[in-house]
């Protein structure tokens, strides 16, 4: 078993559970994984290993593959991710709307109209101040996002646009819809856009070219 895969299995699955449940702080999963914070960022960082007994707890405790972790077959969650309360909105005004991957670039702008109204919406309380639902394609954010996940987002302002590094967005770009994470580029003109998918190499993106942003702030991962 390659050390550095399994680390980087677990680093992974670690991010899935603070972005699927914005309440659980970096701190309070440190303290539950009896690792001090100071280690805690140093592991997330990929600066240090995880150990043996902090993996066995993130599978005990948070319902984690140790198959996973190990060897990379199967799913990340036992029996499916452990989801926030949802329900479809009974009212064309309430919850948040799922939108098709056809009007992701309306939903990223607020360019939303009548086209809002005609999607499905969901009441979901832990994604509060979520402006839509976007299903995810593809596998270049695997193991953290699979395709068929659905990803709650909330809307950036491009005026004074700045990022919160190493987290998952939604980009309208030139290349079309992206979700990836967010680094610092060669410049201030440029951004490292980075998938969770190893296999996936990062690529530098002219700010130029991002036309809207969003944070994603939330997943919901259906069995």
């Amino acid at each position: 078993m390659e050390k550095g895969q399994i680390n980087s299995r677990t680093i992974g699955a670690i991010n899935a559970l603070l972005e699927q449940d914005s309440a659980l702080t970096k701190t309070a999963l440190a303290t539950s994984l009896n690792v001090k914070p100071a280690k805690f960022s140093e592991i997330l960082n990929g600066r240090m290993m995880a150990g043996a007994d902090m993996m066995a707890l993130l599978c005990s405790e948070y319902n984690i593959s140790a198959s996973y972790l190990l060897t990379g077959e199967g799913t990340m969650f036992n029996n499916g991710i452990k989801l926030p309360v949802a329900h479809q909105a009974t009212s064309p005004k309430e919850g948040i709307p799922l939108i098709p991957l056809s009007a992701m670039a309306g939903a990223l702008t607020g360019e939303q109209t009548v086209l809002e109204y005609e999607c499905e919406r969901y009441v979901v309380p832990a994604f509060n101040g979520a402006d839509f639902l976007i299903p995810v394609k593809g596998n270049s954010m695997t193991p953290t996002y699979v395709s068929g996940d659905i990803v709650a987002c909330q809307r950036v302002p491009m005026t004074g646009l700045f990022f919160q590094w190493n987290k998952p967005y939604v980009l309208d770009t030139a290349q079309g819809a992206l979700i990836k994470r967010i680094k610092p580029g060669s410049d201030k003109d440029h951004v490292l856009i980075v998938s969770d998918n190893e296999a996936y190499n990062p690529f530098e993106l002219p700010l130029s070219d991002i036309h809207a942003v969003a944070l994603v702030v939330g997943i919901i991962r259906l069995e």
